[in-house]
């Protein structure tokens, strides 16, 4: 079995340092790029067909909510795991509505993120325990 292609897109060198770390731990994924920005993570995943895309929100140039429907496009077999600080619902269902399998706050990450990669991998949505936990109606959904 080939190991899962993932590209990690975050503006920050030394979050992106760590989700690459985590990852890494497994032997399973393969970290191909990292991308700094929406523009680049396009750019990359267009040249790359990475299996996921880890998906920063809140970057320069374009955010991860922008650049998800074109890295969609350009890597229609790329799934998509939103990484990001923002743990409001509505910051949630927005990311999701973009075709995203899974949303991981950023806090939640060394605890989650493999689990979620895996998870969004095969196409099953992910979003992090926190968001569900603290969610009066349970698991937050793009349709709710």
């Amino acid at each position: 079995m080939r190991a899962l292609r993932i590209l990690v897109v975050d503006d920050h060198a030394m979050v992106r340092s760590r989700l690459c770390s985590l990852l890494r731990t497994r032997p399973e994924f393969e970290v191909v790029s990292e991308a700094s920005d929406g523009l680049q993570a396009v750019e990359m995943a267009r040249a790359l067909q990475p299996d996921v895309v880890v998906l920063d929100i809140s970057m320069p140039s374009m955010g991860g909510i922008e650049a998800a429907p074109q890295i969609r496009q350009g890597a229609p077999g790329a799934q998509i795991l939103f990484v990001s600080q923002h743990n409001s619902l509505s910051v949630v269902r927005e990311a999701l509505s973009t075709g995203a399998r899974g949303y991981v706050v950023k806090s939640d990450a060394s605890a989650d993120l493999v689990e979620a990669v895996f998870a969004v991998s095969q196409g099953i949505e992910f979003v992090s325990r926190k968001l569900v936990y603290n969610s009066p109606n349970s698991q937050p959904s793009a349709t709710s």
